[in-house]
């Protein structure tokens, strides 16, 4: 963060300060609301939660060199008391962003809005320096906490923006004004929680509502509830996609024989290829939207098509592709799921598994509402359509209408399988797999499937694999 003393913060804030003796200290370090993070010249913003009191932690991060606590009430150490600390959070946000000046891109979408942020940020960072949101920290807390991090070096602040209703999105960009707004898509992520696409869209479109007149709006041109969102913004429009009235799009779009997608990338300033290391055709539209936002910011198709052709993923477990020694591949893609970014998954599998066997150990897609019976279904479905070897259900409900939609559709029962819970999926897999066979393993962030894959990785370093 940059340098702010603790008087300047407790004016942003609004708070009181208790035990401090010079108030004129400088906060130099990260503000983090994670004691463990807390180091020499940092920020402890300390939360209540449902089984943890932050302020409790207080004595221990003055000790590892914070400077103080932003915190509900004295601790006894150093301390700038609000009432609300989440709100406190946002406008120390607002008040360092502002102060930067730094160009802010924002950018949401119901699927792959973590990867697209990943690309957007080892693009930029080619050009300048970049501060951009770790994992999915995409949240009221989250989001303030990243702008947090920007200095007075930043020059571009990449951040993802969540949303679970009307007015999310509203609120961040209150708490962090965009210049560029980038919106993926719509589509079926959370639609229980929303009630329908329109509304997601609603969300969504928030966003672009929130930009300047000198802003830029990057639309995905081939989804029309994203296109329709043009209408909602003053700001100037940058359309990307495979559609031929594209600002940014693409051509000849094929996958390599690994499942890596290739294509020629067309800017207003040029054209270039690109061959990208993650894996699956869904990631063309992420490598666009990023190309848009680069070069929106003045770079050159060359520069962008070299940054994403070197461009690696930098959150855990989407698309995580690991090769055991005994040939096996473990696609580790556990993270989150939804209906669009399932399917995706399901044919990049399909693609990297040309000549091999295909597992594809999936589980449920949280939050669908209504739309969860035949949304599993189709999934289940389209596992068969693929020619997935075999398709192992895991847990509940839902898994059950993955195993029934696969059922249907043909496998008989002979490529599909429902299975209790995470270890009676490695079980199976531990006694069927062999050399040379592609697992997939997905699932929402509720179900835990990541433990499948890493005890698959596990199995595979001791060298556990039949032999068969």
């Amino acid at each position: 963060m940059i340098a702010l003393s603790l008087a300047e913060i407790a004016e942003v804030v609004g708070g009181q300060t208790h035990d401090i003796p010079d108030a004129s200290v400088l906060v130099t370090g990260p503000v983090v609301r994670d004691s463990r993070e807390a180091g020499p010249g940092s920020l402890f913003a300390a939360f209540v939660g449902e089984r943890v009191d932050g302020h409790d932690f207080a004595p221990q991060v003055v000790a590892a060199g914070a400077v103080a606590v932003l915190g509900s009430r004295p601790v006894g150490v150093p301390a700038i008391v609000v009432d609300d600390v989440q709100a406190a959070l946002g406008a120390l946000a607002r008040h360092v962003v502002d102060k930067l000046g730094t160009t802010l891109v924002a950018l949401t979408g119901s699927a792959g809005k973590t990867s697209t942020k990943d690309l957007i940020a080892q693009v930029l960072q080619r050009k300048a320096p970049t501060v951009f949101t770790p994992g999915s920290l995409n949240n009221e807390i989250g989001l303030p906490l990243t702008a947090l991090s920007a200095t007075e070096e930043t020059r571009f602040l990449v951040l993802e923006m969540g949303a679970r209703g009307i007015g999310h999105i509203r609120y961040l960009t209150g708490l962090t004004p965009p210049k560029i707004g980038l919106v993926l898509n719509v589509g079926s992520a959370h639609i229980g929680e929303f009630g329908g696409r329109e509304q997601i869209a609603q969300a969504k479109g928030e966003l672009v509502e929130a930009l300047p007149e000198d802003g830029t709006a990057v639309l995905n041109a081939d989804d029309p509830y994203v296109r329709a969102m043009a209408a909602r913004t003053k700001a100037k429009v940058l359309l990307f996609g495979e559609a031929d009235e594209a600002d940014v799009r693409a051509e000849n779009v094929r996958l390599t024989d690994t499942g890596q997608p290739s294509f020629t990338l067309h800017t207003p300033s040029g054209c270039s290829d690109v061959t990208m290391r993650l894996y699956g055709e869904h990631h063309v539209s992420n490598a666009l939207a990023a190309a848009a936002v680069a070069h929106e910011l003045g770079m050159s198709a060359e520069e962008i098509a070299t940054a994403l052709s070197e461009a690696g993923s930098l959150s855990r477990w989407r698309m995580e592709v690991t090769e055991r020694p005994d040939g096996v591949t473990v696609v580790n893609d556990a993270y989150n799921a939804n209906p669009e970014s399932m399917k995706a998954a399901l044919r990049a599998l399909a693609a990297m598994g040309k000549g091999r066997r295909t597992w594809a150990v999936l589980g449920k897609m949280a939050e669908l509402g209504d739309e969860s019976l035949a949304e599993h279904d189709a999934v289940g479905r389209l596992a068969v359509r693929l020619n997935v070897s075999k398709l192992v259900a895991v847990g509940g409900r839902e898994a059950a209408w993955l195993q029934l939609g696969a059922y249907n559709e043909g496998s008989w029962g002979e490529e599909s399988v429902h299975v209790s819970d995470a270890q009676a999926a490695v079980d199976l897999l531990r006694s069927e797999l062999r050399p040379g066979d592609v697992v997939l393993v997905k699932a929402s962030r509720s179900v835990g499937l990541e433990s499948v894959a890493q005890a698959l990785l596990e199995s595979g370093a001791e060298g556990e694999v039949a032999a068969r």
